[in-house]
């Protein structure tokens, strides 16, 4: 199969680096010291979304929003802790090889995530691959959230070109209802969630990493070889 496209966008965590249960630690290890303690299977299962909406919908009027904002920080910071002591490990394989593949083409490419800014920029430095993006959309820049496309956007007109000719590469399902909303061919890195919980959207490819992923010129731009 393949995939013609101008440019490429990519989502950050979960799809570049394997990190959600970094995130799962670090939110026990912050509930534990505000007086909750949580297993990581129910953490997994019940700890989603806006950390300050987590942490309302926790500790109700507990704490007062600056008070919120700061306990959001520390987990964020606990995150970064955490994920630093083996961040090697947790890069989802073959991710390096094919952004280099890309640049390499000089294939445009940008990142859209959800995440903070200090997440988004510890991650792609410790990956080294900042210099190799032509743009960086982090969830302080955009004012609709995921499954909104509006963070793709930003990425595709940065990049000067159509966000419907780019390829979008996605872990969770609120990503690829993003992506179908940009009406944007989109594969899945399954290290996330499974194949069957994409059941309702279109999705091109179904990868448990960027291994065997080609990429090659073609008369119209770009190809991806599946």
């Amino acid at each position: 199969m393949t995939i013609n496209c101008q440019a490429l966008l990519f989502d950050l965590d979960g799809t570049l680096v394997d990190n959600m249960m970094v995130h799962h630690r670090a939110w026990q290890r912050k509930l534990a010291e505000l007086g909750l303690e949580y297993s990581l299977e129910r953490v997994k299962e019940e700890i989603h979304g806006v950390n300050l909406e987590i942490l309302e919908r926790l500790f109700g009027d507990r704490f007062t929003h600056e008070e919120r904002t700061q306990i959001a920080w520390d987990k964020e910071a606990a995150y970064r802790e955490i994920f630093a002591a083996d961040f090697a490990a947790n890069i989802v394989p073959g991710t390096l090889d094919f952004i280099r593949q890309a640049h390499a083409l000089g294939i445009p490419m940008a990142i859209g995530t959800a995440g903070p800014e200090e997440n988004a920029f510890f991650v792609i430095d410790k990956l080294g691959i900042r210099e190799l993006m032509g743009h960086i959309v982090h969830s302080g820049m955009v004012t609709q959230g995921k499954p909104h496309p509006e963070v793709f956007q930003q990425g595709a007109d940065a990049l000067g070109v159509d966000l419907k000719d780019c390829i979008i590469f996605e872990d969770s399902v609120t990503g690829a209802k993003a992506a179908n909303n940009a009406g944007c061919p989109v594969v899945i890195l399954t290290t996330t969630h499974t194949e069957p919980e994409f059941s309702e959207l279109e999705v091109a490819d179904f990868r448990g990493n960027f291994r065997g992923l080609t990429l090659e010129r073609s008369a119209s731009g770009f190809s991806l070889l599946l």
